[in-house]
This record gives C-alpha cells, structure tokens and sequence, in this order.
C-alpha cells in the first residue's frame, strides 16, 4: 500500500471514529435532558398509578412517598416527621432583593448551603416562599444519578409532583454550562417549573442544554453531597435509569437567612 492511499485510509477511518464520537455525544446529551423530564413528568402509566394510589387514607401521602418511609434512612439518619402535603394558587412575594440570600437545606446525611442567585427573581421567590412554609420539610430526594445530579423537592416522590402551580422560565444564556455545585430546577419542559430542583454533583450535566432555571451555587457542604451520591440505587420504575434511592434521603427542613 502507498503511502498515499495509507494515509487515506487512516484520514477515512480518523473522520469516521469523530463521526462516532460526535453521534455518541448527541444520544448522551440526549438522554440526559430526558432524563431531567422524566425527573419531573414520569411516564403516562406511573402518573396514573400514582393518581389513583397517592391519596385518601394516608392524609394525601403518595404510594411512592409511603414506600421510601418503609426504608432504611441513609447516613445512619433518625427517621424524620413526614412531610405535609400542601399544595398553593402561587407563590407569596418574598420581596426579594439585591441582597444574597442563603438556603441551609438540612438533610439526612448533613447539611448544604445554597447561596441563592437574585437574578432569578421569580425562581428564588418561589423557593424561599416553598422554604419558609415548610413545604419541602420531610420530602426526599428521590433521584440519585452519580456524576450527574441528585433531585428533589416533589411531595409525590416519584417525580410527578409540585406546589400546585408553576412559575416562569428563567433560563440562562444559550451558552451556559452546568456546572458542579449549581442548583436549578427541574422541569417537564418549558412553562412546567415547580418546586422540584436538582444539584449537579459531576460533569455529565454539562450535556444539558440551557433549559433549566437557575436557583443558585453550593458553597458549603460538599461532604454532604458526596454521601448523597454515595446511597446505593436500584432502577427507576419505569425507565431504564438506576436512580431510586434504596436507603432514603430526607429534606428535614429548609432555611432561609438572612
């Protein structure tokens, strides 16, 4: 063979190996922003099951809520009071300022301080509005992806549930990247946002694309998360994605300084 046509060869092969990368990066990508969908809206069949399941006798708790409650509480954690399903028309105003807010969210393996992004108006409102009524107190946080993010803030547990209302896009710049510490919230697609949010614990979420409000940054308790990450999981019922906490991780309160 020519040196020539070896050349062309390695150049043919070269350009089909970026090819494969490049189509590898678009399905990963892919199915990371489904994923954050299904974070927030399961699929039809498990959004029927928890309708017809989630109510009555348990004062609102949901079937899937109720199921963690019969776990192991991670980290060696005391099993916190449930939560207390409370659903609203719309946030109250907070009057939030230029000032710099910070969320501790206290959890069964320790405790994270979020510094709240101002910018985001209305997103940081509505948390601290959540925060100060107690909503997410006694929630769980029901999807664990190591290397990606670990979510929260739903009532149901499963990823079909919010406040009762939803509040407006506060995307970010087209380029944006989401980086290792910040908080955002999940969402079903756009005009969808709630009360559920995720932290990105790793480097995978930088496939995401920009369609995701931003709540803030972590500036403490990364140990915290880490042991987050660290509670073993089983597959998602329902999807592919081994992500269900099998030792439950609580939200035991939320607060709001200054």
């Amino acid at each position: 063979m020519t040196d020539r046509r070896q050349r062309q060869k390695e150049n043919r092969a070269a350009r089909l190996e970026e090819v494969r990368k490049a189509s590898s990066r678009r399905e990963l990508r892919r199915r990371m922003v489904i994923a954050l969908g299904i974070g927030v809206g399961m699929a039809g069949l498990l959004a029927l099951i928890n309708l017809r399941g989630s109510e009555d006798d348990d004062g609102g708790l949901s079937a899937q809520y109720l199921a963690f409650r019969n776990q192991n509480t991670a980290c060696g954690a005391a099993l916190p009071p449930e939560e207390t399903v409370t659903t609203y028309d719309a946030p109250v105003d907070q009057q939030i300022g230029p000032d710099t807010l910070t969320a501790t969210i206290l959890t069964s393996c320790g405790a994270i301080v979020v510094e709240l992004n101002p910018t985001f108006s209305q997103t940081v409102n509505s948390f601290v509005f959540l925060s100060r009524e107690g909503f997410f107190d006694g929630t769980v946080f029901h999807r664990i992806v190591a290397g990606f993010v670990v979510q929260g803030g739903d009532p149901n547990a499963d990823g079909t549930g919010g406040p009762g209302y939803v509040i407006p896009d506060e995307f970010p710049a087209d380029d944006f990247v989401y980086e290792e510490g910040m908080v955002a919230m999940a969402n079903a697609g756009g005009g969808s946002t709630g009360s559920q949010f995720f932290i990105v614990v790793g480097d995978d979420a930088r496939f995401l694309n920009n369609t995701f409000s931003l709540l803030g940054n972590v500036i403490s308790g990364q140990e915290t998360l880490a042991a987050i990450e660290a509670v073993p999981t089983t597959n998602t019922p329902g999807t592919r994605e081994r992500s269900r906490p099998t030792e439950t991780v609580y939200i035991e309160s939320v607060e709001i300084e200054p």
